[in-house]
This record gives C-alpha cells, structure tokens and sequence, in this order.
C-alpha cells in the first residue's frame, strides 16, 4: 500500500522555504497540485491545529507534520527535503532537513494508519535517513523507501504468551498517526538491545492495539507512559509509571526503559491523572465537563455583549412592531440571542459528548442539547444530552467491535453517527425532556398559587429560582411569572426576577476580580464580561462557571439572587419593564435601593465563592 501513497509527484528534492510556516505552505501545494487534496486551505489549517499541540519537528533533522481531514482525497505522504535546513522547532534544536507531510483522511482506515506507522518507524534507521540526505531523483526516494527489507516489519514484537513483561509501555499523540508509533517503536528496537521484555500499546487514530492486560500490568517492574492525550490511567493504580510526553519515548527511551526497571518513577494513584508535562489534571466527569464548558465560554461571551449593545438602542428596540425600533438593535439581537445563544448548549453538549467518545460522540451529543435548548431543557438538559451522547458512543463502540475489519471504515462515518443520534434522540425525548418539563410546570403553578400575599418571602423564591438554571426552565418560570404580574399591574414581583437573575453574572465576575487564585486565566478573562452580562441581566453569563463547578457556583448563587430578591420585594422597588438591567434604573421606583439589594446579593455570592472554591495552581 505504501507504493500508492508515496508517489513521485509528491516529492520534491529542493524546497524553497525558509520557514516553518513556509515549509507547510510548499508541501500542501504539492499534496493540492498532485490531485491528493480536495481543499489545501481545509487541510493547511489542520496541520497547523496540529504544530499548535506540540511541533512535528523531532531529532536528527527530521520534522513529520501531519493530519486527518476530510480535506484528504487520497492518504499520501508528501516528501520534501532541504539540504541547508530549516528551523522547525524541533526537538533539539538542529535544523530539519527531511520533511514528511503525512495526509490522512478522517476515515482513514487500519490499514492506512499501519502503512504510515512503519513510515515513520523507518525513519529511526541512521543508515535510511543518510541515504534520503544524499538523494538526487525522486526515484531514489522511493527505492529507499519501498525497499522490500524496510516496509513490511511488524510494528511491535508478538505478544508473550506468559504474560511475563519487564516494562510496559503506553504512546499516544494528539493525532495518532506518527509520534504514536515512532515512539513504540524506539522503545522497541532500545528494549531488544537491552534484552528487555516490552510490550507497547498504542493509542492511535483508529483505536488502541496492543492492549496491556491486568495480569500483565501485576507482573511488569514499571510502566512508561509517553502521551500527549488523555490515555486509561485508573489500571495503573499503585505501580511505578513514569509520565513524559510522547517525544521523549522517541528522544530517550533507554532512560525510560532503564528508570522502569529500577522502580525510580512516583508510584501512581488513581485519584488524580497526570499530563504528560507532569501536571495534576482532574479526570472524568470534570475533564468532559470542562471541554465542554470552555468551548461554550465564545458563545456566552460573545452572544451576551452583542444583546447588551443592542440593549444601548433601547430595551425594545430590536422589536420591529415597537416605536423605538432600531435595524442596528435587531441585527445585534439577532446575532447574539438568535444565533449565538442559541448555540450554546448544543455546543457544550456536543464537546462533552465529544470528550467522552472522541469525534464520534460529538453528533449525537449536540443534537441531544440541541433537543434540550428547543424543548425547555435549558443548560442542565444539555448537560445530560452530552452525558447521554457521549457514553451511546461508548456503548455503540462495544456493539460494533464485533464487526468484520474490512466494515471498520464505515463506523465513523454511518454506524456511529446514525444509531448514536438515534438512541440519544430518542432517550432525550422519552426520558429526559418531559421530567423537565414537569419541573417546569409544577414550579409555575407554585409560584402562582403564593399570590402577593408575602412579598418578601415570593422575592427571594423568584430571586433564587433566578440562579437555579440561569436560562432553563426553572429560570423561565419564574421570569414568566414577574411578566404576568407586570400584565396584572403588579410591578414588585418582576423587579426582585430581574435583581436575582442580575445577580449571578456579577457575583462571578467579583469573584474573579478578588479571588483570582480560584480560577483559571480563561476563566478571569471571561469573568471580566460578566461585569457587563450581568448589568445587562444577562444571566447566562454565570452558565460556564456553574457548569465546571455545580456544586460550590449554582448554591453560591442562588443564595446571592435569592437575597437580591427579598431586598428588592422589602424596599418596594417596582419595574415596569420586562428587561434591561441597569438600562432600565431610571424607570424603577426606589432606584438607589435596588442598586443596595443587587450590590449586596452580588457580594454575598462572590463571598460564598470565594470560601468555598478551592485555590488553582495557576
């Protein structure tokens, strides 16, 4: 196979470039000129993403950037080489000078991955990387290259039936398709110098082989783990595992190899993981959450400013049947409530569906918050459609492994995307949404049946019923209500919903102002916009950060709103108006007061926050 991807008019002996950048550029226009790429822009932006990880260049003059993409028309690997040398931030530093654009398509199948792997393998041989140095013809390339005695060796050694391995070895990259395999195979070739027993497992594009058993995990001495993503860590509970990047199980496996024998690594403890630069990381339901919650952070933030300029026209100005309609107001309006909102909990479902499953849990995830945002499920109905799509793909994954290799190919392009939608939707549907919705209904006819009769006890219910889901069905009833008593000319209840949802967004955003060892820098960066989410009574402002930590931000926050609430219903504050936040003080009765009652609400909840949240290593 290797014959078909490495071809002729995909090598080119004396590149141009000057530059990392400029390498890329000249070795995707060769892929895009030899019919190999459907859309060289698509697939330039790929690799990129991919030197945006970790640079491709490795030692000894070598550098592999590489990608999968549905850009990919054929899996080719593009040749290019520079006698001079190019700075490719590389792992030691030296120029590179033999360049592999490896191009795989994102259904790339066993076979392909296998194919490139050996690739890549061979480029750990001195004696082939001098002989490509001094090259001439593009024929030479491939005669080094396609040599019977170099493609065709088995990736890793045969299993030993007794289970009786030294060191054990995990690789993965972010990718899965060239660090994966040439670091096994460094390990590998080192180990049988040393007269070591290894057994490799890979995690690659198209799953993970060479699987490390339990009886092997008990008898081995050590265990190296050489990743750059997320790998199974929880088996290694208790044994000696040392934890590099997966660059180092090409750069130095006989350090590594040596440091497993002599039981120097930290014995590991499944309470926590470890990254690969020997960081502590939370795994799991967090891990999912936050891949989720960050990538929904543009969304909020983005969306929540636009609503709160458009609100500069006026309250009602985005309404073409209103008097004070703007075309501005509205295209706002549009862009940030109609479409970037509306975006957000799909979005977070999707990335945590994605977190869970890979790539193939992202569809049914998002279109199980997608069910959610269109049926009142709010963000806490996406949370459970990620959940829920996330793990059918897990689940499909079993099913499916049954299944002849050769129908490997059309998993991830039919099999998953169709049951996993399938299952999730119907789930969500049959399950999940209704139990919501009840919810939703149940609290309605609550708050209706309080009446007025005590006003600051109904303030700080309807404040805090606020904060609950800021944006879902418990938020929504009780914003549903102050509009029904502002249709029955009563003005109190909907001042203390608009102090209890103002509330959320502001205490955060004072949280990450007073206590910035809480949060992550992404996250103070976004708690500067809540500052304007929140005076605009934007509550989905506070929908990340009560997503990542729900137990500590939602409680916090509904104590701040709820406060918020009663102080507004006990100075008599009334509003008139549905929305606005601050935009609409001048029409609130006792304005200054319900400034006090919003300040103090906020305050209490940034205090709450800050008590309770543990400190960040940042």
């Amino acid at each position: 196979m290797l014959d078909k991807m490495l071809v002729k008019d995909c090598i080119k002996l004396n590149l141009n470039a000057k530059s990392k950048i400029e390498v890329i550029d000249e070795l995707v226009d060769v892929l895009y000129n030899a019919g190999r790429l459907n859309d060289k822009d698509e697939f330039r932006k790929t690799i990129l993403n991919r030197e945006e990880q970790s640079s491709t260049g490795l030692e000894e003059g070598i550098a592999i950037p590489h990608g999968k993409s549905s850009s990919v028309k054929i899996p080719t690997v593009a040749f290019g080489l520079s006698k001079e040398g190019i700075d490719y931030d590389s792992l030691d530093g030296e120029p590179s000078k033999l360049f592999f654009m490896i191009a795989a398509p994102a259904d790339a199948t066993d076979s392909h991955i296998e194919t490139l792997s050996q690739l890549t393998s061979l480029l750990l041989d001195d004696d082939i990387r001098e002989q490509l140095l001094k090259v001439k013809t593009e024929q030479e390339v491939l005669d080094i290259l396609l040599k019977e005695d170099n493609v065709g060796e088995e990736l890793v050694p045969p299993k030993d039936e007794n289970n009786d391995y030294q060191v054990l070895a995990v690789t993965a990259c972010p990718t899965g398709i060239a660090h994966t395999y040439m670091a096994a195979e460094a390990l590998n070739k080192k180990a049988k110098e040393m007269g070591i027993k290894i057994k490799v497992e890979t995690n690659g594009s198209t799953g993970v082989k060479n699987h490390l058993t339990d009886e092997e995990i008990k008898n081995a001495k050590g265990i190296i783990i050489a990743a750059d993503k997320n790998v199974e860590m929880a088996r290694f509970n208790g044994k000696h595992v040392e934890i590099v990047g997966v660059k180092e199980g090409i750069k130095r496996p006989q350090e590594l190899i040596q440091k497993a024998l002599d039981q120097t690594a930290p014995v590991y403890s499944n309470k926590e993981t470890k990254t690969s630069s020997g960081t502590s990381e939370r795994k799991g339901f967090y891990k999912h959450l936050m891949s989720g919650v960050s990538n929904m952070l543009p969304f909020v933030v983005g969306g929540g400013i636009l609503i709160a300029i458009s609100f500069i026209f006026g309250i009602k100005a985005s309404d073409p049947t209103d008097p004070s309609f703007s075309p501005i107001a509205k295209l706002l309006m549009d862009i940030g409530g109609g479409n970037a909102f509306f975006l957000m909990v799909p979005v977070l479902a999707g990335f945590i569906g994605m977190s869970i499953a890979d790539r193939p849990g992202f569809a049914p995830a998002m279109v199980g918050g997608l069910i959610s945002a269109n049926n009142g499920g709010g963000f806490l109905g996406g949370l459970v459609g990620g959940f829920l799509g996330g793990y059918v793909i897990l689940f499909l994954k079993k099913v499916f492994a049954k299944l002849p290799e050769k129908l490997e190919g059309i998993k991830p392009v039919l099999l998953y995307p169709l049951f996993g939608i399938l299952i999730t939707g119907v789930l969500m549907y049959t399950v999940v949404i209704s139990p919501v919705a009840a919810v939703n209904g149940g609290i309605t006819n609550f708050l209706n049946s309080l009446g007025t009769g005590n006003l600051i006890l109904l303030g700080a219910i309807i404040g805090g019923m606020m904060a609950i889901d800021m944006g879902g069905p418990i938020n929504k009833a009780a914003f549903t209500f102050g509009i029904a008593a502002i249709a029955a000319g009563n003005y109190y209840p909907h001042a203390a919903v608009m102090a209890g949802g103002m509330t959320p967004p502001l205490g955060i955003a004072l949280a990450t102002t007073f206590f910035k060892n809480k949060f992550s820098k992404e996250e103070r960066e976004a708690g500067l916009t809540n500052y304007i989410m929140g005076a605009s009574f934007i509550t989905e402002g506070a929908i990340p950060f009560a997503a990542a930590d729900p137990i500590r931000v939602i409680p916090s926050c509904v104590i701040g709103s709820a406060l918020a609430g009663g102080l507004s219903m006990a100075f008599k504050c009334q509003l008139p108006a549905p929305h606005g936040g601050l935009f609409v003080l001048p029409i609130i009765t006792n304005p200054m007061m319900y400034l006090l009652s919003v300040a103090i609400g906020a305050f209490v909840t940034c205090i709450l926050i800050g008590i309770t949240k543990p400190a960040k290593n940042i």
